[in-house]
């Protein structure tokens, strides 16, 4: 089983600016909550994946990379068109 991974400077850095923390995202994954798994849409990140989550009423992309032992969460990004699809 993979663990979760995290930057603790960006996780700071994203409760202070968007008031959302990866801590928060780690619980929506354990308890399997997710809207959808998808392809980066970026042309620059072809081997990230893309978790879209609803959190607080919003839905947000948290780009991820995994290898065989971790799942390492690069950021938290609220998507206007994410919310339009999947709510």
């Amino acid at each position: 089983m993979r663990y979760l991974v995290w930057d603790e400077d960006k996780n700071d850095k994203l409760k202070k600016e968007r008031g959302i923390s990866f801590e928060e995202v780690a619980e929506l994954l354990f308890v399997g909550d997710i809207l959808d798994v998808i392809n980066n849409p970026s042309k620059n990140f072809p081997n990230q994946k893309v978790y879209v989550l609803k959190i607080s009423g919003y839905v947000y992309y948290v780009p991820f990379v995994k290898d065989e032992e971790k799942i390492f969460l690069k950021t938290i990004i609220p998507s206007r068109k994410a919310r339009k699809k999947y709510l």
